[in-house]
């Protein structure tokens, strides 16, 4: 029976209705669905379908769903979203459209809106659970690798690379680990072989950044003699820079950064600043929200602008 007000649908318009409560509505109540507006006559329609068939399986375990309308065969549909133009792309979340994403046309530019959108809305994926599951076991991992137990903290980290083998915090925590335990080599390979996506997260650089700092320091056999010698010799900027990549071998990152800090204070433009990006690079491998860097970093900020 029509509804009062409405025209009867036809055979053809119900078929197309029931089809798209299945295939977009009912998904979207959990999931999020690309809704692909499209023509066999559409030549733009065609450039964009492997980008949007890429995405969708990238995306697929975060949430998202691709599904495709052939405006010819579906008029009804396309009139109820008002496709005038196509292609047409539409994100549906629980029946509802929630963006356009028609304007892009590239892959970063999907991918851009994509996490944009999937970081506003509750939806289940494979990745979110699996995400819910890891956070409790890589905060464990990295309170033991911030206790210096970079055994412990390497089994732990390579427990979890068997649940989640490209996870970026996963292989980074590890990459910082065997750095660590003086195996940079490992480390190195670790990150090499993140994917390129991957590869940018802040934890990896973060990583990287204690890659680097363990290659460019040395460990000092005798401490207490250098200590001596820079006491004895303030102006010698080389011994003082070499005190402070001894400190930081030996895990004092307190006495680092205090020389660091007492150099640039002398002389910030020594060897081309070379003090303040080895105390920045410290700053990033002990973590920039870390309470003890916010101090540091005031005092670098008096010490530069005071």
């Amino acid at each position: 029976m029509a509804t009062p007000g409405m025209p009867a649908l036809s055979a053809t318009e119900r078929e197309a209705v029931e089809a798209f409560r299945r295939d977009v509505v009912e998904p979207s109540m959990t999931k999020l669905v690309l809704v692909d507006f499209w023509a066999e006559w559409c030549g733009p329609c065609k450039q964009l379908a492997p980008v949007l068939d890429k995405i969708a399986a990238e995306y697929a375990d975060k949430g998202v769903v691709l599904a495709k309308v052939d405006v010819d065969k579906n008029q009804f549909i396309a009139a109820q979203f008002q496709v005038r133009s196509i292609p047409t792309v539409y994100a549906i979340f629980q029946g509802q459209p929630v963006a356009d994403l028609s304007q892009a046309r590239s892959e970063s530019q999907y991918r851009q809106m994509l996490d944009q959108i999937l970081r506003q809305l509750p939806i289940e994926s494979d990745a979110g659970d699996q995400e819910a599951e890891l956070e409790p076991l890589l905060a464990m991992a990295e309170e033991v690798l911030g206790e210096g137990d970079g055994e412990r903290a390497l089994s732990i980290y390579s427990q979890l690379a068997e649940m989640a083998p490209e996870h970026p915090a996963v292989i980074a925590g590890k990459a910082r680990a065997l750095v660590l335990l003086g195996r940079t080599d490992e480390a190195q390979a670790a990150l090499d072989a993140l994917p390129e996506d991957a590869a940018k997260a802040p934890e990896v650089e973060r990583a990287r950044a204690a890659l680097s700092l363990a290659t460019e320091t040395v460990p000092v056999d005798d401490l207490s003699q250098l200590k001596a010698e820079v006491a004895a010799d303030p102006g010698n900027m080389d011994k003082r820079y070499e005190l402070a990549g001894g400190l930081m071998a030996a895990g004092d990152r307190e006495g680092a950064a205090e020389t660091l800090l007492a150099m640039i204070a002398d002389d910030r433009e020594w060897n081309e600043g070379a003090a303040r990006q080895r105390l920045l690079k410290l700053f990033e491998v002990v973590g920039l929200e870390d309470p003890w860097v916010s101090a540091q970093r005031r005092k670098l900020s008096a010490i530069l602008f005071g």
